[in-house]
C-alpha cells in the first residue's frame, strides 16, 4: 500500500489531470458524487490538517492577523471591486459577472496546502487561511450580498458557512488530536502516504464538480472553450499577482500560499445556498475552474518554486 500512495504521492500532479479527465469523460458519475463532495471535502482537510499539525498551522499571532488582513483583502476588497467594475461595463447581470463575484468573495479552496505540497512550498499558510477565511466568511459576504441582491438571501449563506466552519473544526480538530497524541514526530514515510492519499483524494473530489463540462465539450464546444480561457487566465493572473505582491512586500516564504489562496477559491458553497435560477447559467464556469485550480502544480509549478 505505501508503494502505491508513494507513487501517488510523486506523481500527484498527473493523479490530478486523471481526476479531471474522469469528471469530464464521465458525466453520470460526476452527477452521482456531487452529493458526496461536503464529505470528501473533509476527508482532504483532515489529511491536509493531518500532514501540517498544529503547532505549524496556529503559528503566531501574527501570522493570523496577516490573515485577517488577506482575508478582507480577498474576501471583501476584490469581490466588490469587481462589482463596480461590472455595473460600469453594463454585465451585472451576467452569467460570467455572477460567477467571477461569487468566487472572489469565497474563502480559499479546502484543497490549498495540497497544492502548496505540489508545488514544493509549505502549506501551513494556506491552512491557516482556510480556517481564518471560512471563519470570516458570515461577515465578509454580507457588503457583497448586499451590494448584490439577485444573490439570494444572505441568511441562507451564513447558514452555510457555519455549517462549513463546523465541517473544519471537525476534520481539522481531530486531525490536529491525532497528530498530538498519537503521531507527534511522523516519519518520512507516513508524510509520504498522507501526500499520496491527498492527491488521490482531490482527483476524486474534482469529478463531482464537473458535470456540466462533459455536455459542454460536446453540445457547445466554442462556449466551453471560451469560458475556459476566461476562468484560466483570471485564476492563474490573480494567483501570479499576489504571489509576486506578497514577495514585494516582504512575506517571501508565504508568497506561494498566498498567491494558490488568491486565485482558488470555495466557490462550490454556494450551490446549496443560491436560487436554481442563479446557479444554472454559471455551473459551467464553476466545473472549467477547477481545471485551471487542479492544473496549478503544473502550470505555475516553476513560478513558485522561484518564490
Amino acid at each position: 500500500m505505501h508503494a502505491f500512495l508513494a507513487a501517488a504521492a510523486r506523481h500527484g500532479r498527473l493523479v490530478l489531470v486523471l481526476g479531471l479527465a474522469a469528471g469530464i469523460a464521465l458525466p453520470d458519475l460526476a452527477l452521482a458524487m456531487r452529493p458526496w463532495i461536503a464529505g470528501m471535502i473533509a476527508s482532504l482537510l483532515f489529511l491536509a490538517a493531518l500532514r501540517v499539525g498544529h503547532r505549524q498551522a496556529v503559528g503566531a499571532l501574527g501570522d493570523l492577523g496577516a490573515s485577517v488582513g488577506l482575508a478582507t483583502v480577498l474576501q471583501v476588497v476584490l469581490p466588490i471591486s469587481a462589482i463596480l467594475l461590472f455595473a460600469v461595463l453594463g454585465l451585472s447581470g451576467a452569467a460570467l459577472a455572477t460567477f467571477f463575484v461569487l468566487m472572489l468573495a469565497a474563502a480559499p479552496v479546502t484543497g490549498s496546502p495540497n497544492l502548496a505540497i505540489m508545488t514544493g512550498n509549505d502549506p501551513a499558510p494556506a491552512l491557516r487561511q482556510i480556517v481564518v477565511g471560512t471563519a470570516l466568511l458570515p461577515l465578509t459576504v454580507l457588503p457583497v450580498f448586499w451590494l448584490s441582491p439577485a444573490f439570494g438571501e444572505a441568511r441562507a449563506v451564513l447558514t452555510a458557512a457555519g455549517g462549513l466552519m463546523a465541517l473544519i473544526v471537525a476534520a481539522t480538530g481531530s486531525a490536529f488530536l491525532l497528530r498530538a497524541y498519537w503521531l507527534r514526530n511522523p516519519s518520512e514515510r507516513t508524510i509520504q502516504s498522507i501526500d499520496g492519499l491527498s492527491a488521490i483524494a482531490m482527483a476524486v473530489v474534482v469529478i463531482g464538480l464537473m458535470s456540466a463540462v462533459g455536455p459542454a465539450i460536446r453540445q457547445t464546444p466554442l462556449t466551453f472553450a471560451g469560458v475556459l480561457a476566461l476562468v484560466c487566465a483570471v485564476n492563474f493572473l490573480l494567483q501570479v499577482i499576489a504571489a509576486t505582491l506578497a514577495r514585494r512586500a516582504g512575506f517571501a516564504s508565504r508568497a506561494a500560499a498566498i498567491g494558490i489562496v488568491a486565485g482558488n477559491r470555495n466557490v462550490a458553497l454556494f450551490l446549496t445556498v443560491l436560487p436554481q435560477e442563479t446557479i444554472d447559467p454559471i455551473l459551467l464556469f464553476i466545473g472549467c475552474y477547477q481545471i485551471p485550480m487542479y492544473l496549478t502544480p503544473a502550470i505555475l509549478g516553476r513560478f513558485y518554486r522561484r518564490q
